[in-house]
């Protein structure tokens, strides 16, 4: 094929067909460019996971009751997980001279409990000069100490220091049949004694 048949198969384009040719060949070009960057953007995004905002859960808040020999006794609104501690600390603390040797303060508080400080059980004197006083009245059974219950019947001083040992481990009594769970007390003894039981 010789030069003038190309001429003749391909004609010379005149000034104006060159200019709307490479108007047309620019705007291929550079939407092209424009779809590659889109649609790579885009790729990019979804192999990239989004970070996800990790947002420590709270705690609860819980209501103690705080009674007895504090400085301001009251119910008081304490984080869970607050230890008894933390429950006279807010009360304004005890009263001076006022023991809590037979508090267990590092026991984990629940909400609705009552924690009572300086309890002081009422001795009911005896008439006899000889016998000892000894306590007669009713025992609340998450406030008793060891003496009152020493004082029910079919219960000695072992299974009364294993009540206030419970007790002091595990939290108060939601229920008197909870002391069936106080290893040494039956039903029977629990039946006998009941009378003179309270919450």
């Amino acid at each position: 094929m010789n030069l003038a048949e190309l001429k003749e198969r391909f004609p010379e384009y005149t000034e104006p067909q060159k200019r709307a040719l490479i108007a047309i060949s620019l705007f291929a070009i550079g939407f092209a460019c424009f779809l590659f960057a889109t649609t790579r953007g885009s790729a990019i995004a979804q192999e990239t996971p989004k970070p996800q905002l990790s947002i420590a859960p709270t705690k609860q808040i819980i209501l103690v009751h705080v009674a007895g020999k504090v400085k301001k006794p009251d119910v008081y609104p304490l984080l869970q997980g607050s230890r008894v501690a933390d429950a006279i600390k807010a009360a304004g603390g005890a009263k001076k001279g006022v023991e809590l040797n037979d508090i267990n303060l590092a026991r984990v508080l629940i909400d609705g409990e009552q924690v009572f400080v300086g309890y002081v059980p009422e001795i009911v004197k005896s008439s006899s000069k000889k016998a000892p006083a000894k306590f007669t009245g009713i025992i609340n059974i998450n406030r008793g100490t060891k003496a009152e219950f020493d004082s029910l019947v079919g219960i000695g001083p072992v299974i009364a220091g294993k009540i206030i040992k419970y007790r002091n481990e595990n939290g108060p009594f939601m229920a008197i049949d909870d002391l069936l769970k106080v290893s040494g007390v039956g039903a029977k003894t629990l039946e006998r004694m009941r009378p003179r039981l309270t919450l």
